[in-house]
């Protein structure tokens, strides 16, 4: 059988099952924010397991670095993921990221890309359009003040990259999770 077929095949599970991941992550996150406003036991247990599915996205993109040289350290990751996290509505400046860890331009792109497999625009981007996400399934806000709390430029920013990573616009999207999402709220309990 052909090597690159299979190596083409074992990218596609890969990618299931880092789409699978996300949207636990997501489901997790849309949970937590359902809770932000009480004081219930489940929250420290939907916080350890949205962290331990973070873990296993970032895991395979970490194995493909042949070897530990040029990769961000913990506390490194630690800092510039809380960091674009609690600044993810405002400009997020590639000088600041490097600041916060003491590295240049040009080596903090190289060990980021290397550690979470990804530019730190398309990471942002990606953290945005999660962070949309959660807003559309628990708010009834509409898109445009979402892309504006995501850090979006505008609707038309947002609802491109959007489309562009789920394949679908975010109305479309909001719709159908949305029912998806109400009709496991009623489901009955046994």
């Amino acid at each position: 059988m052909d090597g690159n077929f299979e190596a083409k095949q074992w990218n596609l599970g890969t990618t299931r099952s880092r789409e699978s991941l996300h949207r636990a992550i997501t489901l997790l996150e849309t949970a937590l924010g359902q809770l932000q406003h009480q004081v219930h036991p489940v929250q420290g247990t939907l916080r350890e397991a949205t962290s331990l599915l973070r873990q296993q996205i970032e895991s395979p993109t970490v194995r493909v670095v042949p070897d530990d040289r040029g990769r961000m350290l913990a506390w490194q990751v630690r800092m510039v993921r809380d960091y674009i996290d609690s600044h993810i509505a405002r400009r997020v400046l590639i000088a600041d990221l490097c600041a916060l860890v003491q590295r240049s331009d040009a080596h903090f792109s190289r060990s980021f890309k290397r550690t979470f497999g990804a530019s730190p625009h398309a990471f942002l981007v990606r953290r945005r359009l999660e962070l949309a996400a959660q807003h559309m399934l628990t708010t009834d806000a509409s898109l445009s003040d979402i892309a504006l709390r995501c850090g979006f430029s505008d609707q038309a920013h947002m609802c491109r990259h959007f489309r562009q990573t789920a394949g679908e616009t975010p109305a479309v999207w909001r719709r159908t999770h949305r029912l998806h999402h109400e009709e496991d709220e009623t489901l009955p309990v046994e």
